[in-house]
C-alpha cells in the first residue's frame, strides 16, 4: 500500500507532464531551425544533449524530457517570433493521364514508320506543402518483441505518392543500443524488427514499403535498396571490411554463415556474389518482383572518386539521416543508384528506353515488361563491327597478331582532346593562362544526337550522308588548319595521315567546313532515332536542380555566376557530394557503352558483349560530337579575335589572357553580349565554367620541367595532384 506522500508524489508527477510546454509539431520544429539556419549539431550543443536526438525531435520519434524540453520549448517559440509560419496553401493536384491514353499512343507510335519520339510516362504530381500548423500522428512507442515496421510518425498517403513505395526509394539502417533503425527519405524513422539478412529482406519487401517507380510506361519499379551502416554489419554477422582475398574476389566466399542463411531461406544472390552491392532476389511471381539490393558503403560501395570528395572525404562519417537524404536526393533525381555511377548511368538508359513492350499479367491485373520490342529502344544484339571494337575483342581473333598496334585505318578512334601547343612569344608576354571547362560535355553532345538502333550494314564506295550514323573510312589528311588550333579529326590534334575510321559528327564536320568527302568503305545504321535525348533531359533536369541548392541557376550575370561558382561546394557539401555523382553518371555512363574487359583472356568473350547496351558506335558519335562542338567554338573565337588555345584536356580548355577571370579573355560583341557561337559563363550544360587560372610563368616551368605537358590537366591546382602521384 503506497503511503500519502507517496501517492502525492505521483500525483504531482502526472500534473507536471499535463503541464508541460507545448511544442510544434515535428515538421514545424524542422522548419523553424532551417529557418534560422541553424544545424542540428548547434542546438544539440545548445541545449547539451545528442545531435541524434534533435533530429529524433525533429521527426516525431522521440520527445524531449525535463529539462531539456522547457528550455527546447524557449527556443522554438523565440524562433516562431521571427521566422512566422507560411500561409498555408490550397493544393489542386494535377490529372494524371490513364493507362488507356498512354496506349493509345503507344499504338500509334507502333504504326509509325519511324521510331517514335520519347513520350514521358505519367508522373506522379508533386507532393502538396505541408501546412506549418498541421499535426503529424505521434510516434508510438518502441516495445520488445515488435513484429511490425513502425513509422514514426505514419506519413498520410497522397496522390502524390505511389502507396507501393510511400517511405521513399531507400533506407539506411543503423543499430544504436540494440535497436535497429532504418533512416528513410524526409527524414522517416522506421523500426527494423529483423534479426537476420533473410528476415530483413522479408520486412524490406513486404513492410517496409521502399522503392521507387518506373520511369517508363514499359519499364519496371526500381527495387529497394538497404544500405548498411557499419553497427548494422555487425548486428546482422557480416564483416566490418572485407579481407585482402574477398576484396580482390569483390565478395564474401562460399561457406559464410550469411550465404548460408540465405541458402536456408530460398534467397537467391546474382552471380555478383554477397559484395558491396549485393542483389537478393526470388523469381519474379508475374508482375511483382522481388528483389532487395543491398548498399555496404564500409566495403567500398561508394567509391570515393565517384561519390565523395577525395581530397576530404565525407561519408566515413556521415550519419544514416545525412546518408539517407544523400542517396535518397539522388535517387529521386537521377534513380535508384545500382551500383557504380557507371551503372547506374547506363541503367538509366534502359529504364528511360525500356527494350520491350509491356504486357497485361493475367493473374495480378497488373502491367510487366515482356511484350515485343518497343520503337526508339536498343531491342536486340547485334554483331559487332571489326573496327568499332576494342582492342582483344572475339571478332579480331585470327585477323591481326596477338598484340598487333591498329591503326586508324583499322580501328575507330575517336577519343575527347588530349592536346596541346609551345606558347608563342606574343602569348608568352601575357600575364596568365585561363582554364574553362564544358558543363556536363558528353551529356550536352548526347542531346538531340541521331544514334543507330539496329544493326550495321556494310557498304562500299558510298555517298555520304550526315544524317546517317555510322562509322565511315574516308581519308581526310587534305585538310589543313591553322597550327594553332588542333586538328579536330584526332584526338591528339595532329592532322591525319591518310584514311580513317570516323564517326558520322566528324565526317560531317570535315563536310561543314567545306571539304569534299569520299568514304570508301562504311558501316551505317539505317534504324536510328534520338535514344540518348530523354537520358539526357533527365540528367540536365538533376544537374540543374542541384546547382539551384547550391545557389547556381540559370540567367545569372557572368560576374555573378562566377562568384557563386566560387564557393558553391561550400553552400551545401552533402549537395555538392549529390552534383559530383550526377556528373560521374553522365560520364561514365557514355563510358560504359564501350566497357572493356577485365580479366578475360585476349579474344574471349566478357560478360557485357551480351548486352544490347554494348554499343561503341554510339560511345563513338558522342565523344566525337563533344569535340567538334569544342573546335566549333574555338574556330569562332579564333576568327572574332585572333586568339587561340594552348592546351585542351578532355572539356577544358586553356587561353592566354591578360588577367585571371575568364571575363579578362572571353569576347564580346559591340553591345557587350557573349560572342553568338563561341564559349558562354553559365551553368547549363554546353556552357562554360572557371576551370583555373596560374600564371604564364607557371605555364612555361611546366614545359621546361615536364617537356611539352598538357597543362589543361594541370592548370586547375597547379599540378599539386600530379605531384602526389594521384
Amino acid at each position: 500500500m503506497s503511503t500519502e506522500n507517496e501517492l502525492f508524489s505521483a500525483v504531482d508527477a502526472l500534473l507536471e507532464q499535463v503541464t508541460q510546454d507545448d511544442l510544434p509539431d515535428p515538421a514545424e520544429r524542422r522548419r523553424l531551425r532551417e529557418a534560422a539556419g541553424l544545424s542540428q549539431a548547434q542546438i544539440a550543443k545548445a541545449l547539451e544533449a545528442r545531435r541524434e536526438a534533435v533530429g529524433n525531435w525533429e521527426t516525431g520519434r522521440t520527445e524531449p524530457r525535463p529539462p531539456k524540453r522547457a528550455a527546447y520549448a524557449r527556443l522554438l517559440e523565440g524562433l516562431a517570433a521571427r521566422f512566422p509560419a507560411p500561409a498555408a496553401e490550397v493544393y489542386t493536384p494535377p490529372p494524371i493521364p490513364s493507362f488507356a491514353e498512354v496506349l493509345a499512343q503507344e499504338e500509334a507510335a507502333r504504326a509509325s514508320s519511324t521510331p517514335a519520339a520519347y513520350v514521358p510516362p505519367p508522373q506522379y504530381p508533386p507532393a502538396p506543402p505541408r501546412s506549418a500548423s498541421s499535426t503529424r500522428p505521434s510516434a508510438s512507442s518502441r516495445r520488445p518483441g515488435v513484429k511490425k515496421a513502425t513509422a514514426k510518425p505514419v506519413p498520410a498517403v497522397t496522390p502524390a505518392v505511389d502507396p507501393r513505395f510511400e517511405n521513399g526509394p531507400l533506407a539506411v539502417v543503423d543499430c544504436e543500443d540494440g535497436v535497429v533503425s532504418a533512416y528513410c527519405v524526409g527524414g522517416l524513422v522506421l523500426d527494423v524488427p529483423a534479426k537476420s539478412v533473410p528476415a530483413l529482406v522479408e520486412w524490406t519487401l513486404k513492410e517496409a514499403r521502399l522503392g521507387q517507380p518506373r520511369l517508363h510506361r514499359n519499364g519496371k519499379d526500381a527495387d529497394p535498396i538497404v544500405v548498411l551502416m557499419p553497427s548494422a554489419l555487425e548486428r546482422y554477422g557480416l564483416p566490418a571490411a572485407l579481407s585482402e582475398e574477398e576484396r580482390r574476389a569483390g565478395r564474401l566466399p562460399a561457406g559464410h554463415k550469411v550465404l548460408k542463411q540465405l541458402e536456408r531461406a530460398e534467397w537467391q544472390l546474382t552471380k555478383r556474389g554477397f559484395g558491396p552491392w549485393a542483389r537478393i532476389y526470388r523469381p519474379a511471381e508475374g508482375a511483382k518482383r522481388n528483389c532487395v539490393q543491398l548498399c555496404i558503403p564500409a566495403w567500398n560501395a561508394l567509391d570515393v572518386r565517384e561519390w565523395d570528395d577525395r581530397d576530404a572525404p565525407r561519408l566515413p562519417s556521415m550519419g544514416a539521416a545525412d546518408l539517407a537524404r544523400f542517396l535518397g536526393t539522388f535517387a529521386s533525381r537521377v534513380m535508384t543508384p545500382r551500383g557504380t555511377t557507371a551503372v547506374t548511368g547506363l541503367e538509366l538508359m534502359v529504364a528511360l528506353h525500356p527494350p520491350t513492350m509491356a504486357v497485361r499479367d493475367e493473374e495480378s491485373g497488373g502491367w510487366k515488361p515482356g511484350g515485343g520490342p518497343a520503337p526508339g529502344a536498343l531491342t536486340a544484339v547485334y554483331e559487332h563491327v571489326p573496327c568499332e571494337v576494342p582492342d582483344g575483342h572475339p571478332v579480331l581473333k585470327g585477323k591481326f597478331a596477338r598484340h598487333h598496334q591498329r591503326t586508324p585505318a583499322e580501328m575507330l578512334m575517336e577519343e575527347s582532346f588530349d592536346w596541346c601547343r609551345p606558347l608563342t612569344d606574343a602569348e608568352c608576354m601575357k600575364s596568365h593562362v585561363v582554364g574553362i571547362d564544358v558543363n556536363m560535355a558528353f551529356a550536352a553532345a548526347a542531346n538531340r544526337l541521331t544514334v543507330g538502333l539496329g544493326g550495321p550494314t556494310r557498304v562500299t564506295n558510298p555517298l555520304f550522308d550526315p544524317k546517317l550514323p555510322g562509322s565511315w573510312l574516308v581519308d581526310l589528311s587534305h585538310i589543313e588548319l591553322d597550327e594553332r588550333l588542333p586538328s579536330p579529326f584526332t584526338a591528339k590534334g595532329t592532322r591525319p595521315e591518310g584514311p580513317a575510321w570516323y564517326a558520322t559528327p566528324t565526317v560531317a564536320y570535315a563536310a561543314e567546313l567545306g571539304y569534299q568527302v569520299r568514304p570508301t568503305e562504311a558501316y551505317v545504321r539505317y534504324e536510328h532515332g534520338s535514344y540518348l535525348d530523354a537520358w539526357y533531359q533527365r540528367l540536365r533536369d538533376a544537374y540543374m536542380a542541384t546547382m539551384a541548392d547550391l545557389g547556381v541557376v540559370s540567367g545569372m550575370e557572368e560576374r555573378a555566376f562566377l562568384e557563386a561558382m566560387a564557393v558553391h561546394k561550400q553552400t551545401d557539401p552533402e549537395m555538392a557530394l549529390v552534383l559530383k555523382a550526377i556528373k560521374a553518371t553522365a560520364k561514365g555512363g557514355i563510358g560504359k557503352l564501350r566497357e572493356r574487359p577485365r580479366t578475360t583472356p585476349l579474344f574471349e568473350p566478357w560478360p557485357a558483349l551480351e548486352r544490347k547496351e554494348w554499343r561503341p558506335d554510339i560511345r563513338a558519335a558522342v565523344l566525337a560530337t563533344s569535340r567538334i562542338n569544342m573546335h566549333r567554338k574555338m574556330m569562332k573565337v579564333a576568327a572574332a579575335t585572333g586568339l587561340y588555345p594552348v592546351a585542351i584536356g578532355t572539356d577544358c580548355v586553356v587561353y592566354p589572357s591578360d588577367g585571371p577571370s575568364p571575363l579578362d579573355f572571353l569576347p564580346r560583341t559591340g553591345d557587350g553580349k557573349p560572342l553568338p557561337g563561341g564559349f558562354r559563363l553559365g551553368v547549363s550544360p554546353g556552357m562554360v565554367k572557371h576551370e583555373g587560372t596560374q600564371t604564364t610563368l607557371w605555364a612555361e616551368e611546366q614545359h621546361e620541367k615536364h617537356g611539352l605537358v598538357n597543362i589543361a590537366r594541370l592548370i586547375k591546382d597547379g599540378g599539386r595532384a600530379a605531384d602526389d602521384g594521384e
